[in-house]
Parts: structure tokens; C-alpha cells; sequence
């Protein structure tokens, strides 16, 4: 196939025995790990945990990916739409509230073959929210909720740290599609969300301008009770990392980007404690369970 499946757009030729493209990727599907993760957002991770199913490659390829060894270094195994049909009918049989699709984008068409009966719990689609629209429509009645990052609100990071000037204007898009797709957040009387949408956005370190802009956005254009927004803290330094990125998020950035959001009225949602910049919150990627 030649893949538009991401704005990239790269038009790469993926076969089963061909990578190509900005994802590095084949055609079909390649896991890291499959596991019940607590350390979801609690409307996601429950008591019993997420069924989070960790694919390998990435269409963004971020310098600061905490998930470096899958989405850089494309440790992985393949896998067919059978198999990962098996392993999430597994995490569900565990007890896991949902089904946790962990950077899937680049793996739609092969993903969307194992959705299909439904699933009893919601499927998670979990990105960094860098998606074409026109492949989000084909999720449509597959996904109950949306999970993706919103990295940037400006150009200069989106470009100099992912290689995607227009992430923004991408991302921006590809949510308010899934705002359509699924509607304002409903959450049961358990605690555990059935279906939405929920925006992640990591504060790093010497990016609080950026962070302000993410918040701004989010704040005015979306109606009060339409969207969850988790702010996290986690940022942990990779090998390599150079300037501010070399450190962790420092206790005053990451007060005032707190502070700001409650000032901008974002109150349906999440933070993180500062100390959750720790580097247990990275699973170790074994391919246990795949």
C-alpha cells in the first residue's frame, strides 16, 4: 500500500515484508506489549486497569518520546488482526474496563479488523493527535473514546521537536472530529468513563509559553462538560536529551501551568502530582502478553 493513513501524507510503500514512511512500519500490525495498566487516568484505569495494548513505530517520533525503545527503535512483534483480536478478548477476560489502543494511528486498517464484533467495554484510541480526519471517519461506532495528546498550540516546538510544523492545525481538527464521533464525556455511576473524549498535554520543561496557548485553546473552544483535560507532569529526560530538555519539570513551571489552567476555568478533568516523573510510569516492553 501506499500510506496517506497520517497527515504526513508520505505515501511510503508498506507490505508485509516492506517498512517504509516516517512510521517505519509494515503493513499489518506490530506490538510491544499488552498489559493492565493502573496508571491511566482513573475513569479509564479503575480498580482493575486498563487493557493497554502498546503498538510499535510512530507517525510524530517526538525527540522527547518516553517510549523510545517502541516508537523509535521499533522493537515489536507482528501480529495479525486475529491475534490482536485474542489478546484484547484476554485483558478484557482479566477484568480490564476498557480496551487501551496505545499509539495505533499508523495501524488503522489492520486495527479496525479486530474491532469488529464489538467489544463488551469501550475501546480506548489512544494517539498523539497528529490523525487525518478522513481516517478518524473510519472509526466511527468502532471507538467509544478518544484519549489523544495535544502537544503544541504553536509551530516553532511542533516543528523542532516532532518535525511537524502543522501539528496544530492537524490536531485541532482530528479532536474536534472525535468530539463529533462520540459527544460530551459521559461517566457512569462507577467512576469509569463509557465514552468521550479526553485531552492529554504534557508540560515539558521551557515549553510553559507553549503549555499557556494549549491551554487557551482548549479553554475557549470547547464548552464547559464537553471535553476531560489531563495535565501531566511526568516528563522524564531520554538519553540524549539536550537544553531544558535534559532536566526534569521543575516544581514553579509546573505550579504556574496548574494555576493557569484553574485561572482559564479547565476544571473537568486531571493533573498529576509533580512526582510522577518517575520512570516506573514507562512499562518495560518484554512483548509480554502479545
Amino acid at each position: 500500500m501506499r500510506c496517506e493513513i497520517c497527515p504526513r501524507r508520505c505515501g511510503a510503500e508498506r507490505t508485509r515484508e516492506l517498512s517504509g514512511g516516517v512510521c517505519r512500519m509494515p503493513a499489518g500490525l506490530v506490538v510491544a506489549r499488552a498489559m493492565l495498566h493502573l496508571w491511566e487516568e482513573p475513569v479509564l484505569s479503575g480498580t482493575n486497569g486498563a487493557g493497554c495494548i502498546f503498538f510499535s513505530g510512530c507517525n510524530l517520533g517526538c525527540v522527547f518520546c518516553q517510549n523510545g525503545r517502541i516508537s523509535h527503535e521499533n522493537f515489536g512483534k507482528v501480529i495479525t488482526p486475529a491475534r490482536l483480536r485474542e489478546i484484547m478478548e484476554d485483558l478484557v477476560s482479566q477484568g480490564a474496563h476498557c480496551i487501551d489502543l496505545v499509539t495505533p494511528t499508523h495501524f488503522t486498517p489492520w486495527v479496525l479488523e479486530a474491532l469488529d464484533p464489538p467489544l463488551p467495554v469501550p475501546v480506548v484510541w489512544n494517539s498523539g493527535g497528529y490523525e487525518r480526519v478522513e481516517t478518524l471517519r473510519t472509526l466511527e461506532g468502532k471507538v467509544q473514546i478518544y484519549l489523544p495528546d495535544l502537544k503544541y498550540a504553536m509551530e516553532r516546538p511542533a516543528r523542532k521537536l516532532s518535525a511537524a510544523p502543522d501539528y496544530f492545525e492537524a490536531a485541532a481538527a482530528a479532536i474536534d472530529e472525535m468530539v463529533r464521533q462520540v459527544g460530551a464525556y459521559k461517566i457512569g455511576d462507577d467512576g469509569l468513563m463509557r465514552s468521550g473524549v479526553i485531552l492529554r498535554h504534557l508540560v515539558l520543561p521551557g515549553q510553559l509559553e507553549n503549555t499557556k496557548r494549549v491551554i487557551d485553546y482548549v479553554s475557549t473552544h470547547f464548552p464547559p462538560k464537553t471535553v476531560l483535560f489531563s495535565l501531566m507532569s511526568q516528563y522524564t529526560p531520554q538519553s540524549g536529551a539536550t537544553g531544558a530538555l535534559a532536566r526534569r519539570l521543575n516544581e514553579r513551571e509546573y505550579r504556574t501551568a496548574v494555576q493557569y489552567m484553574r485561572d482559564c476555568g479547565l476544571t473537568d478533568g486531571f493533573c498529576q502530582e509533580l512526582s510522577s516523573a518517575k520512570e516506573e510510569y514507562t512499562p518495560i516492553f518484554d512483548l509480554q502478553g502479545v
